[in-house]
């Protein structure tokens, strides 16, 4: 999985080939069907870990007595250092790249594991279901439009810190609203 990762990061989606994965993790594309399936088995697979890590980076919630401006720094900061990522990166061109009729049967999972880390740094925020949901993807649509932007400037570029403080801002007032 990581010769994947490290070949979309390098190459892109469309220039990484089974051929490519293969030569990269040092195996037969035969080995890798033999665990994957196919490509599209091992892109899944792909995802699946790179979700993993994200949810590893952010499992170490703050303390119960940290204020709110804490818990929403530490959170964007924790979720840019994954965002910012070559892993990101190319989870974020794979998703792109998907075939429209794959089956993504983790994301039903992939949403309530998100829902919990995010319960576990907010706790004491009590919006609407509704709410919190609209404010869980406005903070990955944020992120990820900062990842592309990131993608498309080069890696010569500054960190992100205005757009991230926007983030927080946003994020302390609404969650604040409710605390």
């Amino acid at each position: 999985m990581r010769a994947v990762v490290e070949s979309i990061a390098e190459l892109g989606y469309q220039r990484t080939t089974s051929a490519e994965i293969a030569r990269r993790a040092g195996v037969t594309w035969g080995a890798v069907q033999h665990h994957f399936g196919d490509k599209d088995g091992i892109l899944t697979a792909v995802l699946e870990e790179s979700f993993d890590a994200f949810a590893d980076e952010l499992a170490d919630a703050p303390e119960e007595h940290e204020n709110l401006e804490k818990r929403v720094s530490l959170f964007v900061d924790r979720a840019w250092e994954h965002f910012g990522s070559p892993r990101f990166r190319s989870t974020f061109e794979i998703l792109l790249n998907l075939p429209s009729d794959l089956e993504l049967s983790w994301q039903g999972e992939m949403l309530a594991a998100w829902y919990k880390i995010w319960s576990r740094y907010f706790p004491d925020s009590k919006p609407a279901r509704r709410h919190t949901v609209d404010l869980m993807h406005y903070t990955v649509s944020t992120l990820s439009g900062l990842a592309a932007t990131k993608i498309l400037e080069g890696s010569g570029k500054p960190l992100r810190s205005t757009e991230l403080q926007f983030l927080k801002d946003t994020l302390q007032r609404e969650l604040g609203r409710s605390a």
